[in-house]
């Protein structure tokens, strides 16, 4: 923290907490495409700071104002302005009570690592490890080639499974839609059935389509299932959360969340799966899929006679016999670039986020991921910081040794705060999004013995009208900050007016918790089987290119339009900004023993810079951080 500076610039050392300082310039304004609703012509608004140092306390508090940070940068968003209002969300981690979903998650790891993950776990269709260099009359094979290849009959069943195993992939994830409110409950939804294309068919298509292998219109039975219950006024129809735009679930609508909730399959799998006008296709990973249609891969291991070759059709995702354990370790080291990290983060972002590999390089990770403003604090000992310390931190997750997920955090003195993780995508069956978020209760929990103000855990922001994000109001009972008064409002208080318009000031609601009981929600509502994309991205990465105005002198015509009005209910008045300590040229001074130095117009614009950082840190913050020009 920022210590008493004398009016000669001197600085008391006396006052200076051994905490550190806090040094950062403050950016302004930041206009830039919204990374959540992504819809063109809309903009995502905040105000950043770019962080030199700044301690674990201050941070903290800026956390409970609603910043955020993405590597030094420190953004809040201007919530009645952007597009989609981003509410700082966080949950007492002595209160936290699993849901059955996150207690089936606990359950599928620790089977895994038992070595007893029964046939439920998600097949895995077993990628060719030599498309090009293994043949089977390149190896020593014996009998004729008919024994290499499965019977008709075989190979015909083996088809069928796979596509009852995608019929009902399709179902669950209908199944989900309807419980998280994207389509509507109490009527009944056929079921989905996945067919073969034929090799013929595929070649009347469009160029490409060789790599089709099957297809489902279920999209087409539920628009019209959908339809049919809605015109015909079914006393049982109880319309989506979409209602007032109902006829937005369109076929290619439908297919699209599907196919959208469908990645984790395509992650576990040598499949594609696409969208096509209102259609689901799946298609070969591989170019050289069999011309019949079935998923014929081979498995290639080595032996003494040489290679030889095998094939199969389906296969579970561990090979592991029943009864090996594994051994899984959680380490907690201090945010540093680590080489394995970084490969996993890349692989990660190429496989999961569908980023090219020349987007992915290491200098974005490390400002991302790696630097850190925050200064770390020793463990002391007497019960105010635990044993690892407060600051920036990576959680490495290992089994047998290897690197399976990284969870970048933050431990501050109040709070765990989940910033991102990364993952294996070969693990994606272990939902390690929601496992990690697990470990990281418990850790508060844990530590909250020895450190008894750490109590909470902070998921980074919830914005309610992106559907992927509401999973993180499954971690019960949670809060979200007011983003006017900055009182932390109970989700079930909050969720119905969040569900009437995306910007509300949820404490004018509060004292309604006493005279009318908030609607009961059902875990299994709030709680959407995701497919743990979104869960990890609890801050975004902010780009150094995107646009940023002028943090002192933005006309008064930028603050007009139509959202502007809800200013007027800030209640903020402009402060005194005369104790705000000024970094410049390397020295330090109070703006009132500094503001005689500046020309009036110069002045003016300082001064207007200065109220308007004031208002977004707050007043006590201005005059603890120091201001750098």
């Amino acid at each position: 923290m920022a210590g008493k500076t004398s009016s000669d610039g001197s600085s008391s050392s006396s006052n200076i907490s051994s905490r550190g300082e806090s040094v950062v310039m403050d950016c302004g304004r930041r206009k830039s495409s919204c990374g959540y609703c992504r819809s063109p012509g809309r903009n995502s608004i905040s105000h950043g700071l770019w962080a030199h140092s700044i301690t674990v306390d201050d941070y903290q508090d800026l956390l409970d104002r609603g910043w955020r940070r993405s590597g030094s940068f420190l953004y809040k968003p201007e919530m009645e302005r952007t597009c989609c209002p981003s509410y700082t969300i966080r949950l007492r981690a002595a209160d936290f009570i699993p849901s059955k979903e996150q207690l089936r998650v606990s359950r599928r790891m620790q089977r895994f690592l038992d070595g007893t993950l029964d046939s439920k776990t998600p097949l895995k269709l077993i990628e060719d490890a030599s498309k090009d260099t293994c043949s089977c009359a390149d190896n020593d094979v014996s009998g004729s080639s008919t024994k290499d290849y499965l019977s008709n009959d075989s190979e015909k069943n083996e088809v069928e499974k796979i596509l009852q195993f995608l019929s009902d992939q399709i179902d669950n994830v209908v199944q989900i839609c309807k419980e998280s409110g994207e389509f509507p409950t109490n009527i009944q939804l056929p079921k989905a059935s996945v067919k073969k294309v034929a090799l013929a068919k595929r070649k009347l298509l469009v160029e490409g389509s060789e790599d089709l292998l099957y297809s489902s219109s279920i999209a087409f039975q539920l628009a019209a299932a959908i339809s049919r219950a809605q015109s015909c006024g079914n006393p049982h129809f109880k319309p989506s959360r979409h209602s007032a735009v109902e006829n937005e679930l369109s076929p290619k609508v439908i297919a699209e969340k599907l196919v959208g909730s469908l990645n984790q399959l395509a992650e576990t799998s040598d499949l594609l799966i696409r969208d096509c006008n209102g259609h689901i296709n799946f298609y070969s990973a591989s170019k050289q899929s069999p011309s019949d249609g079935s998923v014929e891969i081979r498995k290639v291991s080595k032996s003494s006679a040489g290679f030889e070759c095998k094939r199969s059709f389906l296969k579970k995702c561990s090979e592991q016999p029943q009864g090996k354990r594994r051994s899984l370790e959680i380490h907690l080291k201090r945010s540093s670039f680590d080489a394995t990290e970084y490969a996993l983060y890349k692989k990660y972002q190429i496989k999961v986020h569908k980023d090219t590999p020349d987007h992915v390089n290491e200098s974005s990770y490390r400002r991302f991921l790696v630097d850190s403003p925050l200064a770390f604090v020793p463990p002391t000992g007497d019960g105010t910081v635990p044993q690892c310390g407060f600051g920036s931190f990576h959680q490495q997750y290992m089994i047998d040794g290897r690197l399976i997920a990284v969870g970048v955090i933050d431990i501050l003195p109040r709070c765990l705060s989940s910033k991102y993780l990364f993952w294996d995508p070969d693990f994606a069956f272990l939902s390690l999004g929601k496992y990690s978020a697990l470990q990281e209760i418990g850790w508060v929990r844990e530590n909250q013995i020895h450190c008894p103000s750490l109590q909470y855990y902070y998921l980074g922001y919830y914005i309610h009208s992106c559907s992927k994000m509401r999973y993180k109001a499954a971690y019960r009972p949670p809060e979200l900050l007011c983003p006017l008064r900055y009182q932390w409002i109970p989700f079930d208080i909050s969720r119905p007016l969040l569900d009437r318009k995306p910007y509300v000031v949820l404490s004018d609601f509060a004292m309604l918790q006493n005279a009318v009981s908030p609607p009961r929600v059902s875990e299994n509502v709030i709680e959407v089987q995701h497919d743990d994309v979104c869960q990890d991205s609890n801050d975004l990465f902010m780009d150094e290119d995107e646009e940023m105005t002028d943090p002192g002198c933005e006309s008064s015509d930028d603050d007009s339009g139509p959202e502007s009005s809800n200013l007027a209910s800030v209640e903020i008045e402009d402060g005194d900004i005369s104790n705000i300590v000024i970094e410049l040229n390397k020295s330090r001074f109070r703006y009132k023993d500094l503001q005689q130095a500046f020309r009036p117009t110069e002045r003016n614009c300082l001064e207007s810079q200065l109220q308007i950082y004031m208002r977004v840190v707050g007043a006590e913050l201005s005059e603890r951080m120091i201001y750098s020009l």
